[in-house]
Order: C-alpha cells, then sequence, then structure tokens
C-alpha cells in the first residue's frame, strides 16, 4: 500500500458487513470531496492458524476467494464505474493490526460500527473500537441504518 504524503488517502475496512457498505460508501463521499483517493482493505484471518498445528486449508484459496468476494461486494455496493476508482487490498492478518498499518499517513481511516459477528447488542464491535483508541489519523465509524 502506497504512502505517498502528498496523496489524500482515505482507508476503510470493509468485512462484509451492512455497517461496512455503509463506510465505504462514505469513504467514497469523503475522498470525491477533498480530492483523496479511496483504499478499501479486506483482512482475512484463518481461525486456529497460530496454534500448534500447521493449517489444513490451502492460504492463497482463501485470498484469492476473498479478494473476488471483495471484488462483487465492490461493485454491487458502488456500481462498476465508482467500484473501478477504489484501490483494492486484500490482507492476511489480525483486522485490528492491518488497518492501523494501513491507515499510518491517511487522510482518516473509515470503519463500520461492528462487523458480521460479535453480539447485536453491541455498541462498537471489537476491530472499531480498537482503531479508535489507537489509529495516527482521525477515525470515523459508520452505523448501518439496519441497527
Amino acid at each position: 500500500m502506497d504512502k505517498d504524503a502528498a496523496e489524500r488517502r482515505v482507508v476503510v475496512g470493509v468485512d462484509g458487513s451492512q455497517s461496512s457498505y455503509e463506510a465505504l460508501r462514505w469513504a467514497v463521499r469523503y475522498a470525491g470531496l477533498v480530492g483523496g483517493t479511496v483504499d478499501a482493505i479486506a483482512v482475512w484471518e484463518l481461525p486456529g492458524l497460530y496454534g500448534w498445528s500447521a493449517p489444513a486449508v490451502d492460504m492463497d484459496v482463501d485470498e484469492d476467494e476473498t479478494r473476488q468476494k471483495m471484488s462483487r461486494e465492490l461493485t454491487d455496493v458502488l456500481g462498476a464505474d465508482t467500484a473501478g476508482s477504489v484501490r483494492t487490498h486484500v490482507v492476511h492478518g489480525n483486522p485490528a493490526d492491518v488497518l492501523l498499518r494501513a491507515a499510518e499517513g491517511a487522510e482518516v481511516l473509515v470503519v463500520g460500527s461492528r462487523g458480521r459477528g460479535g453480539f447485536a447488542r453491541a455498541l462498537l464491535g471489537s476491530v472499531s473500537q480498537h482503531v479508535s483508541q489507537h489509529a495516527s489519523c482521525p477515525v470515523v465509524i459508520v452505523r448501518s441504518e439496519k441497527e
């Protein structure tokens, strides 16, 4: 992920949740207002990967699936023309850590209030809460209207 200092980058986390789609829309609108670019980050992580045994799956297949799913989601949420202007990154790792690294030098980091998992009644998900406390740039947390 290029981090050109002259560029006004808007970093947005996309995880397939409704609030991440709202965050993506917000990020694109904001980037349009400030003349910036959008880096959409999808993070994939295998549960239990860091245990004693080796993973029982092909990690390249999981990354390819995540990349294809992200491409479809961006087109569905933004339309083909707008989706084409968004730079996409699929990264393996812990979602909060990956987003914090990606947001270094960014104008703003945008995340949904809650991802696909967790507790439905929680105000913030663990990732949005973590990045709001540790990011080196401003953080915008977007709620879905359905929450």
